[in-house]
């Protein structure tokens, strides 16, 4: 077992990831590169951004000990019903040495193994984007939300930047002297914090500062919120209250109320000490008080771990979750 090897990847819109481990639970091998989401990139970039981290991980080992591999990304199920996009990644893992099979799973399944061992439960995720699922028998099983920044995404990241700016709009409008938060918006946007001799020349300016960038780019504007709201500033506290409101909203459209589960918090502003990861535990307390709360980890090692657990030579999985990742219990 401690020459056998597995890898796992987690591929997202602004890096992947690779780590090798063997059956014991020893990393031997690590690499990354840029994004590789194929939704995002295309799937010709992103098996590019696939092959140089795998080259990485790889780079001291014999890619014949590697017996099995998981990708973890957002949008499988695209790039499974691409047949160019999956050819292209077939290519990738081809050119890297490797003759194993590998599994493909979405995003969200990966963070959830990342926090817990046990089969069943919820993931939720609030970064840029936010989504939430039920997963069965450690596969992904009804999701809520994960709708885009156009149509959902509600409570992520995004949707704090553009409630952020919506306030700032709000109070340029009326007239009313604007907060540390709206300030800070104002300065983001502007590059300073003047307000024109007709406040609507402001408004004007502020608008066409969003409009000429992606709308996700908004999601830019979320650590101001975040900052203002670990300060107590008043408005950044109700729109942390209100995301954490939509974020407990999404979980209850797909998780039992008797349910007894691990909920598992993953995203950039669920896994940190964050105003919005606390006021989510809340959230999620007060209406499932039995079930554990676990923190999402390191993605790729957990994409790993779900290639090792379906080998018979890996006769305790959870033991070796546990070893992987011990601060999650």
């Amino acid at each position: 077992m401690s020459d056998t090897v597995v890898v796992g990847l987690d591929i997202g819109g602004t890096s992947t990831r690779a780590t090798a481990l063997t059956l014991t639970g020893r990393r031997v091998g690590s690499g990354r590169a840029g994004g590789g989401n194929p939704t995002s990139h295309g799937a010709e970039r992103a098996a590019v951004e696939l092959l140089t981290a795998l080259r990485a991980a790889l780079v001291d080992l014999d890619p014949a000990r590697v017996v099995a591999g998981t990708i973890g990304l957002a949008g499988a199920a695209r790039l499974l019903a691409d047949p160019a996009g999956r050819a292209a990644f077939d290519k990738a893992w081809h050119d890297a040495g490797l003759r194993c099979a590998y599994a493909v799973h979405g995003d969200a399944l990966v963070a959830y193994a990342s926090g817990t061992a046990e089969p069943d439960g919820t993931v939720l995720i609030a970064g840029t984007g936010a989504i939430t699922a039920q997963v069965h028998d450690l596969r992904l099983d009804r999701v809520a939300d994960g709708h885009g920044w156009l149509l959902g995404d509600a409570g992520s990241g995004f949707w704090l930047g553009r409630e952020a700016v919506r306030r700032l709009l709000a109070d340029l409008d009326s007239g009313h002297a604007l907060g540390p938060l709206t300030t800070a918006v104002l300065a983001e946007l502007m590059g300073g914090t003047e307000i024109a001799a007709r406040p609507r020349d402001t408004v004007d300016a502020a608008i066409q500062a969003v409009t000429r960038r992606p709308p996700i780019e908004l999601a830019r504007l979320a650590p101001l919120v975040s900052t203002a709201a670990a300060e107590g500033e008043p408005v950044a506290t109700a729109l942390i209250a209100e995301a954490a409101t939509h974020l407990a909203a999404s979980v209850r459209r797909i998780r039992p109320a008797e349910a007894r589960t691990p909920v598992v918090l993953g995203g950039g502003l669920l896994t940190g000490d964050t105003p919005l990861a606390t006021a989510v535990r809340a959230e999620v307390g007060r209406h499932w008080p039995e079930a554990p709360l676990r923190t999402a980890g390191d993605g790729a090692v957990a994409a790993a771990w779900l290639a090792a657990r379906e080998l018979p030579e890996v006769t305790d999985p959870g033991a070796l979750h546990a070893h992987l990742f011990p601060t999650t219990r």
